[in-house]
């Protein structure tokens, strides 16, 4: 593709997601579910600029080249973007807005890298496919986390909760409503990476211990994909409470999890579970439309600095 000058300011939205089930088993080819959380937005722009390329993001503000390891991620996302759509020759001030905090299991490397991404396209006006737009997410989020599932990638940019195994994405049939998902920050910092990892090494060293556990909460996520399709929410709820204690088991929550989503059963939760890589983060539990509020509360008052409420939505898979 020939070069050229993008003639105008880009702009990218994606959003956050939380995962229901299957973290962690799913990097093991077992399936995982995903809601994408389309009220907390991640927004970048690409303005182009002379001279070398900046960068405006999480309290950074200078050189794109200078920016260090922390946003390696949102580097690559945009020199990947670059590529893609010509304009290598193009320097870009790129500045993000994000709702949510980084680091609690949120996605929002995913999210950041692909808001990026579709802000340099669309200052170069250059289109691409969801499956393009996935693999240049995807380039970005190896730089983050080492051997993404793709999970990420695919739900900070899904219009419905998904799916998503073996590199592939569907969307779900979801008819549960009149219900909550509470997301509480843990105000400690996760590391998809170490977490991963982590499991991965006692995974090698011991498979027959581990392997079953990994097993248990792939099968945890599948009923879970039941449980939203027939609308059932103490059943999804059930399934994330088991879904937790196996991920304790494994050695992927701490204390104050472990303390955050015993708060929220005690005030009426359906069920509650950390979500994402685990070993800090955020807890996500279900509640019905009366018991949402006072959850809520009860996650506050148990030390979570943050909390936000996603009314669940019906969906219906395409025929």
């Amino acid at each position: 593709m020939e070069p050229h000058s993008p003639a105008r300011e880009g702009h990218g939205r994606t959003w956050a997601k939380a995962i229901l089930l299957g973290e962690h088993s799913v990097v093991y080819g077992h399936p995982a579910v995903a809601v994408p959380l389309h009220d907390l937005r991640m927004r970048a722009t690409a303005t182009p600029v002379p001279g070398p390329s900046q960068l405006h993001s999480l309290g950074y503000h200078g050189p794109m080249d200078a920016s260090g390891p922390r946003f390696a991620c949102v580097v690559r996302a945009f020199e990947a973007a670059r590529e893609f759509s010509g304009c290598l020759g193009q320097s870009f001030e790129v500045t993000t807005h994000s709702d949510f905090p980084h680091e609690r299991g949120l996605g929002s490397s995913a999210a950041a890298a692909g808001a990026v991404i579709r802000a340099v396209l669309d200052a170069c006006g250059r289109q691409a496919s969801r499956e393009e737009l996935f693999a240049l997410t995807q380039t970005a989020e190896k730089v983050a986390h080492g051997r993404p599932s793709g999970l990420d990638a695919a739900a900070t940019c899904s219009p419905a909760p998904i799916r998503f195994q073996g590199g592939q994405m569907h969307q779900l049939s979801q008819h549960i409503d009149h219900a909550y998902l509470l997301i509480a920050d843990s105000g400690v910092h996760g590391s998809t990476r170490q977490a991963v990892g982590g499991l991965r090494w006692r995974y090698e060293q011991d498979p027959q211990g581990i392997g079953p556990l990994i097993a248990s909460l792939g099968a945890l996520a599948h009923t879970g994909i039941t449980a939203m399709d027939r609308g059932d929410a103490p059943a999804l709820g059930a399934a994330m409470d088991q879904a937790h204690d196996v991920l304790a088991e494994l050695g992927l929550s701490l204390p104050v999890l472990d303390h955050l989503t015993g708060a929220a059963r005690a005030a009426g939760a359906l069920g509650a579970k950390l979500t994402g890589g685990g070993l800090g983060g955020c807890v996500i539990a279900l509640a019905g439309d009366q018991d949402a509020e006072r959850v809520r509360s009860a996650l506050g008052h148990a030390g979570a600095p943050a909390t936000w409420a996603y009314r669940m939505r019906t969906s219906e898979v395409a025929a």
